[in-house]
């Protein structure tokens, strides 16, 4: 199969969108017939702080980056309903996936979107003042219903964030894996090599996981730099995961 058939790009359905009702308006805009794009992978999402922390990772530090935490794990529209704050995480693949999707997704802002791109998805959304403990509007947030992968690296890093390999068809994969020959697990940001009370087993043997995440698994058991966190293995092994808000 040619290489351009197997990109993918991973999009987010947020909690503002399903609270608004639009998650039937986005999957028809994205369907296979606007997009010749075919679906290889979905789950329903109940976003725990680390997972929404390694999403967000590049905004660490900004003024604004508790609140899209609060956003995206859906403290911030579904206050008092706990059993409602998730998400919907599809894999989209295809040919110029990536721009593809974010044609119809629109510009970032919502009031960008209404004026550049009127009629996208983005273009229903809004914008919220952001306060600080006295009252003082200090920034604002982004409320645009969906999140696309922005590029071919945001895309491969999104995607194993959020999907493990047996999410997705084998023959749809589209980075390498490896099978996992050894234990690892994990609890409270730590890596063990062997069971300890309170500890989750995140691989065994014979498991299947993605190449790049072994690799930064490896080199964190030996205490050398790696190119990925280990919160940003784990989280998707957590996800939905009744413990994984006390890791």
């Amino acid at each position: 199969m040619d290489k351009r058939e197997l990109e993918q790009t991973l999009v987010l359905i947020k909690p503002d969108a399903l609270k608004n009702s639009l998650t039937g308006y986005v999957l028809s805009a994205l369907s296979e017939f606007h997009t010749g794009l075919h679906y290889c992978g979905t789950k329903i999402v109940h976003v725990s702080r680390m997972i929404a922390e390694e999403h967000y990772a590049e905004h660490r530090g900004k003024i604004f980056f508790p609140a899209i935490l609060e956003y995206l794990m859906g403290h911030s529209h579904y206050i008092n309903e706990p059993w409602k704050q998730r998400v919907i995480a599809i894999a989209y693949q295809g040919r110029d996936a990536i721009r593809k999707i974010r044609d119809i997704v629109g510009p970032t802002n919502p009031l960008e979107a209404r004026t550049e791109k009127p009629g996208c998805i983005r273009s229903l959304g809004t914008m919220v003042p952001l306060k600080d403990a006295e009252g003082n509007i200090i920034g604002q947030r982004m409320d645009n219903l969906i999140h696309a992968s922005a590029t071919p690296e945001d895309a491969e890093r999104e995607m194993k964030l959020w999907f493990k390999p047996n999410d997705i068809p084998p023959l749809m994969h589209a980075y390498p894996t490896e099978q996992s020959r050894e234990f690892y697990y994990f609890k409270k940001h730590i890596l063990y090599r062997k069971h300890e009370p309170g500890c989750v087993c995140i691989l065994a043997p014979a498991d299947v996981a993605w190449k790049s995440d072994l690799e930064t698994l490896r080199k964190i058991s030996k205490g050398t730099p790696a190119s990925g966190s280990l919160e940003s293995v784990v989280a998707k092994y957590l996800i939905n995961e009744k413990q994984a808000e006390n890791w």
